[in-house]
């Protein structure tokens, strides 16, 4: 069992520490190791102990990917196979039973891999961080930035689970060492031409439903941003390489340059 696992069902079962460690006979010392990452690596008899606490009645799945069912393989057509779960019948415990190193969402009960992500996308990211966050210490307004991966349980339920690439969020009770519980007030998604339907419609529902007040999509191939929301309307702004994008949670205070990032991603030279 991983640490995100064993955190999670260490909270579904509302276990303090101090209880955890009753009813599992590891020391308190111990468990505060793990569960803060000091210890990476715990004995096989101390996770064998705090299994036999918090999921007395599972059975571990095997640890490679080749293992694991079908229908979790994005690319895979044939979901559900006889004694495995269908699309749309996942829940956070099998999103959690997942190796640490399988990146995937759960969105509405279905298992969705995550490509790799280019290094445009991963170089646009810090750009807008930055300037979300220099604006946020200067104005002082007690927001937080986070970059992905994060997870954030955008339903407060057991069947979605998402990782935005970039999120602002005001609303500080919403934040939990396992996670964001709850919808962030502002997301950004790096749009790729294998990420568009995910991003465009099955995520642009979920945040709609789940009360994100304002989300974007940027996309890096046509040097565009569409922004969802800011004016209470159904119409999404688009805004091109030259313009200025007005962040609506702020009152569009702040606005983010298209220009410069789109710049400093031409000067990487990359085809």
């Amino acid at each position: 069992m991983n640490l995100s696992r064993l955190r999670y069902y260490k909270q579904e079962k509302g276990y303090s520490m101090t209880k955890l460690s009753e009813l599992s006979g590891v020391p308190l010392g111990t468990l505060q190791k793990i569960f803060s990452g000091e210890t990476k690596s715990p004995r096989s008899s101390t996770l064998e102990a705090l299994e036999a606490v918090l999921l007395p009645d599972a059975k571990e799945k095997p640890e490679t990917g080749k293992d694991w069912p079908e229908s979790v393989r994005e690319t895979e057509p044939a979901y559900g196979t006889a004694g495995r779960k269908r699309q749309g019948e996942y829940t956070l415990e099998d999103y959690y039973a997942l190796p640490d190193e399988r990146r995937v969402e759960l969105l509405d009960g279905a298992i969705y891999d995550m490509a790799a992500p280019s290094t445009i996308h991963q170089f646009i990211i810090p750009l807008l961080t930055t300037a979300f966050q220099t604006y946020i210490r200067k104005k002082k307004v007690g927001c937080l930035v986070f970059s992905s991966p994060v997870d954030v349980q955008i339903d407060c339920d057991d069947r979605t689970m998402l990782q935005p690439d970039v999120l602002v969020l005001c609303d500080r009770s919403k934040l939990i060492r396992r996670c964001i519980m709850g919808a962030p007030d502002l997301v950004i998604e790096i749009a790729s031409p294998s990420s568009l339907k995910m991003d465009g419609k099955l995520k642009l529902g979920k945040y709609a439903q789940a009360g994100v007040r304002e989300y974007w999509m940027i996309d890096p191939d046509t040097e565009k941003a569409v922004v969802y929301w800011t004016d209470e309307t159904e119409v999404p702004s688009i805004y091109g390489p030259g313009d200025e994008v007005p962040v609506g949670i702020f009152g569009g205070e702040l606005k983010i340059s298209m220009r410069e990032i789109f710049e400093e991603i031409r000067n990487l030279g990359i085809e």
